[in-house]
């Protein structure tokens, strides 16, 4: 309050000091007085203030006095108040006038009324959405996006250096696998029905079946053409694989209830663990991140964490929608990971079933555990994945020649110590494990460390970490089962483990390599890990905060990355990228049906990426798995030109040979192109790009 002027402020004394001298029974009584004449006033009584008693009377009669002289200051403040609130808005409340209800008939409007307070316009749409936007620009999940896609074309450089003319780790896989994507956005646009009638293998028909699918990415097949697009088209896709493994980690163990930073370092350990290194040729295996973002959507959908349990209250079907979607999707990429992924969501459904019957029987949960809507949900979920997969499947069974995996299965099986064996492409661990990996049967598929660090943080993960000790033990219980079951025939020959689920499978679903569900084993790895990293999180935050200043807390949060860094460390790459063998001229302008020479089971990936500028028909190719009349191709062509192969070659409808010179060298073909092939009723015709072109019709 501002100080008062000297002449109020003597008038303020005085009346101060009449208080002061007044008997302290005086100026009780004047107050019982005054409780008296406002209890009437609530009352409505007229007469309330006519109740005195002799002493009353004094009373009352000095606490006019002293009313006057206290009311005379109060009007010099007052007005000093008001002086004061015009030259200082905002210093000091003002009072309500009262306001005339009526104002008289002709009267001129109050100009007044122009100062009278509006209410707040709200924001418009436009501002709306640009609010929205901006505040999911910022959001957790957009964070970790960004963070994702950063840490991915680090960690995979240099895919996109050159990404129109190199592949991560071989050309081979890769170079199938852009001509897959291409086609099946190709087909989409152009001829739908022929689908799985794919221009390569021919005559044979579900040729697109020869392997996994990549139906998923079909949308992207269908930007560009050309090998260069395909090139192109694939090595963004891998980029963008890494970064979905690591946003699908992070959103899964962020769901079962771990805070940020352990999430951080789950999903990166997760995502690239050092035995993904030895995959990065197949585009298949490293498209996983679909698994974990599922799951965590499902989980998020029906309220569940493995931290909290099930809470009715953050139940959303959209969530669990969502979820599903993302499962169709993830299967339709291709049954090596897919049919195993189907397995443990049946064996979800089993669980969560169970559970919610049990509740129900025990009368635990008042209200619905699940609700109708979620019920629906999640029916219509199951039945379109299984849709799905049945589509996807039928092909693949129709495929002939591809008999059970049995045998194959038995020969990928990994030995109990490659779990500690780290791939040829691992920076840290390449070198150190040469010799280790010089004893496995097939070192591409059987080095299958998760990290050093990751298997220390999970252990410490059994003894202190933000999940409770029960579901610890399930944890481990988890990783110890996909062990055995990524073991394959190593433990009990298969036979009550991996054998009863994939033996009896036919070759052309693809999982006939037990080492890849080392996917399962890293997961529950990562997710113990998380936990503990959590735990030391809350509790250096708890210290923190307990201490005034809150110091060591920044520095015991930064040590809650040290995990981080050395996780990274392990995931140091040393992938080859070699160079995309360049497009022969002639396979942009000659039609097929068509045999490419050479023709080998590497060499004619690359054919078929070449391809992708017409999608002519050929005679090459080559896929995970092929029909036996491939390798007849291959016997019965090793001695062209002459009069055999020929007609072989025009009795499966083949009416052009492309030789490439260049790539014959030390071949069957080698002198093919020199040779007489007038006897044999075919033309030889010399193009500019040191290839020869025969005609047989």
């Amino acid at each position: 309050m501002p100080p008062r002027p000297a002449g109020d402020a003597s008038v303020a004394a005085e009346a101060e000091a009449t208080r002061d001298s007044a008997p302290a029974e005086t100026v009780d009584a004047a107050g019982a007085s005054k409780k008296r004449a406002t209890e009437a006033t609530k009352t409505g009584s007229a007469d309330a203030d006519k109740v005195h008693t002799p002493d009353a009377a004094n009373a009352e009669a000095a606490s006019n006095a002293t009313d006057t002289d206290t009311k005379t200051a109060s009007n010099a403040e007052a007005a000093d108040t008001k002086a004061a609130a015009g030259s200082k808005p905002g210093g000091f409340r003002r009072r309500k006038a009262a306001l005339p209800t009526t104002r008289p008939p002709g009267a001129p409007p109050d100009p007044w009324t122009a100062f009278a307070q509006t209410s707040e316009r709200q924001p418009g749409r436009v501002r709306r959405i640009l609010r929205a936007t901006g505040r999911g620009l910022i959001h957790e999940y957009a964070l970790v996006v960004y963070g994702s896609l950063l840490l991915a074309v680090a960690l995979t450089w240099p895919a996109l250096r050159y990404p129109l003319h190199t592949f991560p780790q071989d050309i081979w896989d890769p170079a199938r696998q852009a001509w897959q994507v291409s086609w099946a956005g190709h087909v989409l646009i152009t001829e739908p029905a022929k689908l799985w009638q794919a221009n390569a293998f021919y005559p044979e028909r579900y040729s697109f079946a020869f392997g996994s699918s990549l139906l998923g990415y079909a949308p992207a097949g269908m930007v560009g053409s050309g090998p260069l697009a395909a090139v192109l088209r694939y090595n963004v896709l891998f980029v963008l694989a890494h970064a979905l493994l690591a946003v699908g980690g992070y959103a899964l163990v962020r769901q079962l209830g771990a805070g940020r930073t352990g999430a951080v370092v789950g999903a990166v350990a997760f995502a690239y663990a050092p035995w993904r290194l030895a995959q990065e040729g197949h585009l298949d295996i490293i498209s996983a991140g679909g698994i974990p973002l599922a799951l965590a959507m499902l989980a998020r959908g029906h309220g569940w964490s493995l931290r909290y349990g099930f809470r009715p209250g953050r139940r959303h079907a959209g969530w669990a929608a969502g979820g599903w979607v993302v499962v169709a999707w993830q299967i339709s990429l291709g049954f090596s990971l897919g049919l195993p992924f189907a397995y443990v969501l049946g064996a979800l459904i089993v669980v969560v079933g169970s559970t919610v019957l049990v509740r129900k029987l025990r009368r635990r949960s008042p209200g619905p555990v699940l609700g109708w809507r979620l019920l629906v949900t999640d029916l219509l979920g199951v039945l379109i994945v299984a849709g799905v997969g049945a589509l996807i499947a039928v092909p693949y069974l129709r495929v002939g020649d591809t008999g059970p995996a049995g045998t194959e299965i038995a020969f990928f099986s990994p030995p109990v110590r490659s779990l500690l064996i780290g791939p040829a492409e691992s920076r840290i661990w390449g070198a150190p494990h040469a010799v280790a990996r010089a004893s496995l049967a097939w070192p591409a598929e059987m080095t299958l460390l998760p990290g050093f660090v990751l298997y220390a943080l999970a252990l410490v993960g059994l003894v202190f970490s933000v999940w409770r000790m029960w579901h610890r033990l399930m944890l481990l219980i988890a990783v110890l089962v996909s062990a055995v079951f990524t073991l394959g025939t190593t433990v009990l020959d298969g036979r009550w483990t991996y054998l009863p689920l994939f033996g009896h499978l036919p070759g052309s679903f693809g999982v006939r390599i037990p080492g890849r569900l080392m996917l399962w084993v890293t997961l529950f790895l990562a997710i113990l890990a998380a936990g503990a990293v959590a735990e030391f999180v809350r509790r250096a935050e708890h210290l923190a905060a307990s201490r005034i200043p809150s110091w060591p807390g920044p520095w015991l949060r930064l040590t809650t990355f040290v995990p981080l860094l050395l996780i990274l460390g392990e995931t140091w790459n040393a992938t080859a990228h070699p160079v995309v063998p360049a497009q022969p001229a002639a396979m942009r302008t000659v039609t097929g049906p068509m045999l490419v020479l050479p023709t080998a089971e590497l060499t004619d990936q690359t054919v078929m990426l070449w391809s992708t500028t017409r999608f002519q028909d050929l005679a090459n190719g080559s896929g995970g798995f092929a029909p036996r009349r491939q390798a007849e191709l291959r016997r019965s062509a090793a001695t062209f030109p002459d009069a055999t192969s020929v007609q072989y070659l025009r009795t499966l409808g083949i009416g052009t040979v492309l030789l490439l010179r260049a790539q014959a060298a030390g071949t069957p073909w080698e002198r093919a192109g020199d040779l007489p092939v007038d006897a044999f009723g075919i033309t030889r015709e010399d193009l500019d790009d040191n290839s020869v072109l025969f005609r047989l019709s």
